[in-house]
């Protein structure tokens, strides 16, 4: 099979992070024969994010395509998928799938494990105001630097989460705080969910819980919340798999 043959995969950064956070996985599946696009993720809200990602997945997509994103990610494809009809599988790693009435926050502190829960919020997180007195939910957050490593990426070399922490790119809060609202579509998609055992952002637990309610195929993998990173093959392997499922399958490569 040809790679003209193989559905697109679409790829969908989360808060604090961006596209490059998907470098090892792209180069990866490039390899492989994949056509791969970073989708645009704004962080401003889920609404605006929703938009953004359904509007590129309708204007710069042609033939299916498999849908993956990681963390806060997750809240923007559970809308943006059914907003493009040629969406035929979802990936989520280490992201929030949540159902209506459900936030990343709300999904973050449902079980215990987070290191994002906690008491006070600026003990692990600086924010920048667009106005002193802006309402909190356009405050941007970041995830504290000296507790990016630790939080983050704890499983990468220092020295590599310290450039990525000084880099993040900031969320609203009200992006994490914002319910989502609608059918989620891992009712009506396949979905494939990648669980980092040691992520201390969304609790591998609270993971399990959405993947399990979603009728995803689990992959476990020991990594961080920034999984694609830490475990590149083994995440490029699990949206393959996906991938298989809307192609039936192709001559084998470095990860069949």
């Amino acid at each position: 099979m040809t790679s003209s043959d193989k559905p697109t995969i679409v790829l969908v950064h989360g808060a604090w992070a961006d596209g490059s956070s998907f470098a090892a996985v792209t180069a990866t599946l490039q390899v492989e024969g994949f056509t791969v696009l970073l989708a645009p993720n704004p962080l401003r809200g889920v609404a605006t994010d929703t938009k953004a990602v359904a509007d590129f997945l309708n204007q710069a997509t042609q033939g299916p395509v498999v849908l993956a994103a990681h963390s806060y990610g997750g809240v923007v494809i559970t809308g943006a998928a059914l907003e493009a009809d040629n969406v035929k599988a979802l990936v989520f790693i280490d992201a929030y799938a949540p159902d209506a009435g459900e936030s990343a926050s709300g999904l973050t502190n449902a079980l215990p494990g987070s290191m994002l829960n906690v008491p006070d919020p600026t003990t692990v997180l600086d924010f920048v105001l667009p106005a002193v007195d802006a309402p909190q939910g356009e405050y941007d957050s970041y995830i504290k630097r000296d507790k990016f490593h630790e939080i983050f990426a704890a499983t990468l070399p220092r020295v590599e989460a310290d450039a990525l922490g000084a880099g993040q790119n900031p969320v609203t809060l009200g992006a994490l705080g914002t319910p989502f609202e609608g059918t989620p579509a891992w009712k009506s998609i396949p979905s494939w969910y990648f669980v980092g055992t040691v992520d201390h952002v969304i609790p591998p637990e609270q993971q399990r819980a959405m993947a399990h309610r979603a009728g995803s195929t689990i992959v476990e993998g020991h990594a961080p919340h920034l999984s694609m990173l830490a475990e590149p093959l083994t995440v490029a392997h699990v949206i393959v798999e996906a991938a298989k499922s809307i192609s039936g399958g192709w001559a084998k490569g470095a990860l069949q």
